[in-house]
């Protein structure tokens, strides 16, 4: 019964949740990679649910397993999940082709607990549908932007550099933080990223310690948090 209860709570969590960002089970499906009738199943709490498809779940839904699970446990059930995550923290969007430096990366924030909601786009044209709502995430809530774009500069699709002159050019988003990851520190592609507006620049793999040293506009505790208001109480 116990475990009947976990899996209709994690159902209730997820349905909210997709609600909340408004999209469709076939949606969730679709960014996630499962199959429609098991999204509809997990909902339903009819399914036991790996840790890999929570982890692909959440990463759907533009959120963390940790938000997620932390939404279980409050026992606000019957309630939306909350607008933010506690805490002010920041939202980043991570821009990488590659599965492996996703899966490195990935692995190296979660060593440390890094509570910190994540999405990541596969290529530069996918960056830039999340970014102004467009394609695939025409749904998406245009006032939710990220805080934080870590993006790769060699993409398929849209070039790391065309996602960045756009992200400058743009009122809506040239405000947002963007840190170039480079494979190498060929000065001329780190020149090329400050001069089309880039905050900085980080030679791959990403790690919580390299990526606070060039973030000063945010605050490193046990994770990135935006920094209060000049004058805030």
């Amino acid at each position: 019964m116990k475990n009947n209860g976990v899996k209709s709570d994690l159902g209730s969590v997820i349905r909210e949740w997709r609600n909340r960002i408004g999209i469709s089970q076939e949606e969730l499906a679709e960014r996630s990679g499962l199959h429609r009738t098991y999204v509809s199943d997990i909902e339903r709490g009819m399914r036991n649910v790996s840790l890999e498809n929570i982890s692909k779940l959440s990463i759907a839904l533009e959120t963390s397993i940790g938000s997620l699970f932390s939404h279980i446990e409050s026992g606000a059930r019957d309630t939306p999940p909350p607008g933010g995550p506690p805490g002010d923290l920041v939202d980043i969007l991570y821009v990488e082709d590659s599965p492996d430096d996703v899966a490195l990366t990935t692995h190296a924030l979660r060593r440390v607990m890094f509570p910190n909601r994540m999405q990541i786009a596969r290529d530069g044209a996918e960056a830039l549908d999340y970014l102004f709502c467009r394609g695939a995430h025409a749904r998406r809530q245009p006032a939710r932007l990220p805080h934080l774009i870590l993006l790769d500069l060699h993409l398929p699709k849209v070039s790391g550099l065309e996602v960045l002159r756009q992200i400058k050019a743009n009122p809506q988003t040239r405000s947002i933080l963007v840190v170039v990851l480079t494979a190498s520190r060929d000065k001329s592609e780190i020149l090329a990223s400050k001069q089309m507006g880039a905050d900085a620049c980080i030679v791959k793999p990403v790690e919580l310690t390299n990526l606070s040293q060039v973030t000063p506009q945010l605050n490193l505790q046990w994770a990135l948090l935006k920094a209060p208001a000049a004058g805030g109480g």
